[in-house]
């Protein structure tokens, strides 16, 4: 592709994920950084609609900021497999040229990004917490962790992190032009074979939804989760925690906050024994209130705290929950 050619991509786009024909959480999020974006580029936003029978799904995309939507409807669609879905995301890259196309960076958007953008020939930037409209400046250090451009080729494809954009509020009774397109499935030795589908039953409460997070670091160590789980209780929180203790064996990955964690923006958190890592800062700097206790003065937890504890968080915490205990009945 020449640059000459960079012109004809216009447009916002992104890839409205949807498992057992319900929208995911992830595709309102998309929809609401892909309104902000396209503002800047005076340009409009579409919404990708993979699947089967999922023409019903239309108005919700729209209600949240989709100017047009592109119903990609087939029966070879109806569950999410690798070969079909690239075939469809690539065909419609290559058929409507946007400028940007967005996929979430889940279980489905990791799968399905790197391979669309190798079959359309441009570049992923993938687990994205931060995308903006600019000039190419690479940066290094502070808050940011790569800065990356892509100036030869379009779109511009990236993998978004779920839970670090916001939905906008929805826009009752609004409306999208649908575009339907369908550019023929034929199984090949790429399709697998579904023989069946088993759901697992959970009751673990996702971080991602809580009001009130309990982190704990390293510095915690193993048997003070404990103690971090009466101050959670206390508050009707929930208990999370960095890389470090996930990669210690002593807390199960699906409650790990950064980077390689979830992205969290709870209405507070508690950062206990946590040094403050840019990977891990990542994933809850968006909190609205920050409370950090840590033995350590010097440690970067403190530069993004509202309230910071010098001290041993083996008397800190127990005292807080307590004084906690007393006040909420």
């Amino acid at each position: 592709m020449n640059k000459m050619g960079l012109e004809e991509y216009r447009g916002v786009y992104v890839f409205a994920q949807q498992v057992d024909n319900e929208l995911s959480g992830i595709a309102f999020e998309l929809l609401g950084k892909a309104k902000d974006l396209a503002k800047d580029l005076d340009t409009d936003v579409t919404a990708v609609l993979v699947g089967s029978d999922v023409k019903g799904l239309v108005d919700d995309l729209a209600k949240y900021g989709a100017d047009k939507v592109i119903v990609v409807d087939d029966p070879e669609l109806k569950e999410y497999r690798t070969e079909p879905y690239t075939h469809a995301l690539a065909s419609v890259i290559n058929e409507y040229k946007p400028e940007i196309m967005l996929v979430g960076a889940t279980a489905i958007g990791r799968d399905l990004g790197p391979r669309v953008s190798a079959r359309v020939q441009t570049g992923l930037t993938a687990d994205c917490t931060v995308l903006e409209i600019g000039d190419f400046r690479p940066a290094f250090g502070g808050n940011t962790i790569a800065t990356i451009a892509c100036p030869d080729n379009r779109p511009q494809m990236a993998t978004v992190r779920p839970g670090v954009m916001q939905k906008i509020d929805p826009i009752e009774g609004a409306k999208a032009e649908v575009i339907e397109y369908n550019p023929g499935f034929t199984p090949d030795n790429k399709y697998v074979e579904i023989m069946d589908i088993v759901k697992s039953v959970t009751d673990t409460v996702d971080i991602m939804d809580a009001k009130i997070l309990v982190s704990g670091g390293r510095g915690v160590g193993e048997e003070g989760f404990g103690m971090l789980k009466e101050l959670a209780e206390v508050l009707g929180g929930e208990v999370s925690c960095s890389r470090a203790v996930v990669d210690n064996g002593w807390q199960p990955r699906d409650i790990q906050v950064g980077q390689t964690g979830k992205t969290v923006r709870p209405n507070v958190y508690f950062a206990i024994g946590i040094s403050g890592a840019i990977q891990h800062v990542a994933g809850m700097e968006e909190s609205d209130i920050i409370v950090a206790i840590n033995k350590d003065e010097t440690a970067p937890i403190f530069d993004v705290a509202d309230y910071g504890i010098v001290g041993d968080l083996n008397k800190i915490v127990p005292a807080l929950t307590e004084k906690l205990r007393a006040v909420v009945k």
